[in-house]
């Protein structure tokens, strides 16, 4: 499928972005371990995380939803995960494989799982080198790649200290802790997203974190741990409001209001970096539920953005927001620099590449570097647009780009956007109810 966006006109309304893709995971996973029944409100119910909520059958747990967004989960409790019947297939869902490979491991049972293209193309070793050093044994294709069998039981604790700064090796390991002879310890360059941490917590598991002053960060889980089920509030996910914050920001007379954003100060980079480009969000009725901090944002134009270079230590907050940053920095004066954001080499794409592929198409200089890109602003109403971008089924590639298409001078068309399901289902659908110009084009 393909979609084009045109310029359009002001993005007004007031909506609740969908639910954020992280929470959803592991609402999912730490109900199927616990004992009792998880209700869980507001599920993102994209790809994705439907592959999780299935893996978790195959696990032996049940999985039932019941309305849009609410679903309940009776989980194995004491008896652990049971042998999955054949192999589990995660899509494109990194998250879901990864984290699920931790969860698994701890229980005496053998798990093969496969995913699509772009997954099987994404590594594994980070996660599976760790499991094997607590007592896992893999098998994998090409070293590392999906399909990857993995045998677990009989786990032993370790000290790991994770090279990258990721939730998804921290949460894996820590998963695996859970199930371990001893103490797990995972050490981090610097702090990763929380989410795994604060929702054990909601479940009863103590969780010790410390954090030195240089930022290194380190999380500990006692095994044995007992998960109780819990009432799980999924907010909405602030990788998905980013991309309708770029809307209102480049589109002049918008206003826009979004409902229970989550603002974890683990997730509120891009937020942060909006502010320093000249944007304002206010914050309204900030709130806590199941341990995340919840807000309401207020999205008005400004009368132009600047240019900016955000530390690399704010990268891990916003890893996901690279792609539309550097979609709202086309509209910018002056430069933006990204750094600190390597990872984004081995996402679901080459972000970085595709990135500065797709600006440069749409008339806007750009230029690569190894952990980043700079991105030379054209101001507001300066991007010519007018180019067919490649997202190589990159979900966020074809969202950031569709957005660039609103406020540039002629339409975008982007291939492969079927692949927006994954994480925001009905996308085009809600962009086009709050003013924008997104259609289905040969």
């Amino acid at each position: 499928m393909r979609l084009v966006a045109r310029p359009s006109g002001p993005i007004r309304g007031r909506v609740r972005p969908p639910g954020d893709k992280s929470i959803s995971h592991r609402a999912l996973l730490l109900g199927a371990l616990a004992e009792g029944v998880t209700e869980i409100d507001g599920l993102l119910e994209g790809e994705d995380v439907l592959c999780t909520a299935a893996a978790m059958r195959a696990f032996g747990a049940e999985v039932a939803r019941h309305a849009l967004g609410r679903w309940r989960v009776t989980g194995r409790g004491s008896r652990g995960f049971a042998q999955p019947a054949g192999s589990i297939d995660f899509g494109n869902s990194g998250t879901g494989v990864r984290l699920t490979m931790g969860a698994a491991s701890t229980f005496p049972i053998r798990a093969t799982y496969t995913g699509d293209s772009s997954l099987s193309g994404r590594p594994m070793r980070r996660i599976l080198d760790p499991l094997a050093q607590m007592g896992a044994r893999w098998e994998a294709r090409d070293d590392g790649l999906l399909p990857a069998t993995v045998h677990g039981g009989d786990l032993k604790a370790i000290d790991y200290a994770s090279p990258h700064a990721s939730a998804q090796i921290k949460s894996a390991v820590l998963l695996a802790g859970l199930g371990a002879e001893g103490v797990t310890t995972v050490t981090e360059p610097r702090a990763s997203r929380d989410h795994t941490e604060r929702m054990l917590r909601a479940f009863g598991v103590a969780v010790e974190e410390t954090e030195t002053r240089e930022g290194i960060h380190t999380a500990r889980v006692a095994g044995g741990a007992r998960l109780a089920a819990q009432r799980v509030v999924v907010p909405a996910d602030p990788s998905s409001a980013a991309f309708l914050i770029a809307a209102a920001m480049i589109r002049p007379g918008s206003d826009l209001r979004l409902d229970d954003v989550c603002m974890n100060h683990l997730r509120t980079g891009f937020f942060e970096t909006v502010h320093d480009m000249g944007g304002i969000l206010p914050v309204e009725d900030y709130r806590v539920e199941t341990e995340e901090p919840i807000g309401d944002f207020i999205v008005r134009p400004p009368a132009g953005l600047r240019g900016t270079a955000p530390p690399e230590s704010r990268a891990a907050s916003m890893i996901d927001e690279y792609p539309i940053l550097s979609a709202l920095a086309a509209f910018a004066e002056g430069e933006t620099t990204l750094s600190g954001a390597a990872e984004l080499r081995v996402k679901e794409s080459d972000r970085i590449a595709l990135m500065v592929e797709g600006l440069r198409a749409c008339g806007v200089d750009a230029e690569e570097r190894s952990d980043g890109l700079v991105v030379h602003g054209r101001g507001m109403g300066g991007v010519p647009g007018g180019a067919t971008v490649r997202t190589h089924g990159d979900h966020r590639i074809a969202m950031s780009f569709l957005i660039l298409g609103l406020g540039a001078q002629s339409p975008v068309v982007v291939e492969d956007a079927e692949m927006i399901a994954t994480s925001f289902p009905g996308f085009a659908d809600l962009m086009r109810s709050l003013g924008a110009d997104i259609s289905e084009t040969a």
